[in-house]
């Protein structure tokens, strides 16, 4: 098994248990372990590899343990502190592992509740760890492009300096993107300035710098959808160019057939479906297949993994996405870009087909929908 197929099924575990653990050792034994054992590679039955509640004997508070520390070449490298599931994660949280960092060789510390994880090293200050992660997972919403950097703390890859300098990369990268937003969303006065002393000609006030504060959110905010609709354009002018006639087009649906007439809206949805998945499975696995009544979007090209399904031929348009058991619940949109406020629901969607072989149910009753 390969590591993106040892993350999945971690992802789908986290999926499956973290609501039913209501204790930090259920945590550990449920999620922790396997997450240290199948994602890193240690064995966790090893303590020449693992140390289960490791205590260091110097300067430190009695009594204090960390849940784990693992070791490469006889060196304690990686020290990882377990809450709760559910439980709250930041600095705070981390009195033991902050404690811990100082006496022990580690250069990298692990915060997590089993779904979530962040990871913290010493790049401001020697031997001491940063107040802010570097790098924070979420298996309940996992950001496949981390797929990598996680891969580099495993036991096959690690090396620390390469762990170091992706670390710090990271972690200054995730700070301008985070500038970035804020700025979008809530230009600073010096925001604004940059950009209106080169459009302005006039003497710029406090009160003229606050009337173009809202004119620069407005011109981002409208250049990030331009930029994503010209993308979006671009791939439903390239699909139509490689696409055959529609009667030459292969499907088992009983629909589908050359009256079939598929819509610039139906591929915009379609492509930010794609989009939205795009961190997440490989986006050549997702599949269009048109029909008479819906536009469905297909993982693996089965009408037995339906991912959603677009009902744009009707004045009122409708989103319909799918639960575990298959049923199609309708939601009211305007436009195709009123998919994004869905992303959540379709991604989680994969889950359902990605950890689990595919089901021998028989193909959906188009009539088995819910509209909300």
């Amino acid at each position: 098994m390969d590591f993106e197929d040892r993350l999945e099924q971690m992802r789908a575990k986290v999926g499956q248990l973290a609501g039913e653990l209501s204790t930090e050792e259920a945590t550990k034994n449920a999620l922790v372990m396997p997450f240290i054992k199948d994602i890193l590679g240690y064995d966790v039955f090893n303590p020449l590899e693992v140390i289960p509640e490791f205590t260091a004997d110097q300067g430190i508070k009695k009594g204090e343990k960390v849940d784990y520390a693992v070791k490469q070449n006889g060196l304690v490298q990686i020290l990882i502190e377990c809450k709760r599931a559910g439980d709250e994660l930041g600095f705070k949280h981390a009195s033991q592992l902050y404690r811990y960092f100082s006496v022990t060789d580690a250069r990298i510390a692990i915060l997590t509740n089993g779904v979530r994880y962040q990871f913290f090293t010493d790049l401001d200050a020697a031997n001491r760890m940063d107040k802010n992660p570097f790098m924070e997972i979420d298996f309940a919403n996992f950001n496949w492009r981390l797929s990598d950097e996680i891969r580099k703390l495993s036991k096959n890859d690690f090396d620390l300096g390469d762990v170091i300098n992706a670390a710090g990369e990271l972690k200054y990268t995730n700070r301008i993107k985070k500038l970035v937003a804020e700025q979008f969303s809530n230009p600073s006065e010096e925001f604004v300035t940059l950009f209106a002393s080169q459009v302005y000609d006039g003497r710029l006030t406090q009160r003229t710098k606050e009337d173009f504060r809202e004119i620069v959110r407005k011109a981002t905010a409208q250049f990030l959808n331009d930029n994503l609709n010209d993308r979006l354009k671009g791939a439903v002018r390239d699909d139509y160019t490689q696409r055959p006639e529609p009667s030459m087009r292969d499907g088992s649906d009983e629909e589908q057939g050359p009256q079939v007439e598929t819509t610039a809206e139906e591929l915009q949805g379609f492509y930010i479906v794609r989009a939205i998945l795009s961190d997440h499975v490989d986006i050549n696995r997702i599949i269009d297949r048109d029909t008479l009544s819906y536009f469905g979007v297909l993982l693996d090209d089965n009408n037995r993994k339906p991912i959603c399904r677009l009902h744009f031929n009707r004045a009122q348009k409708y989103l319909g996405l799918f639960d575990e058991n298959k049923k199609e619940t309708r939601h009211p949109i305007s436009a195709p870009t009123d998919i994004f406020q869905y992303k959540d629901q379709i991604r989680h969607t994969i889950g359902y087909y990605d950890t689990a072989p595919a089901t021998t149910m028989e193909p959906l009753d188009r009539d088995e929908t819910t509209q909300v």
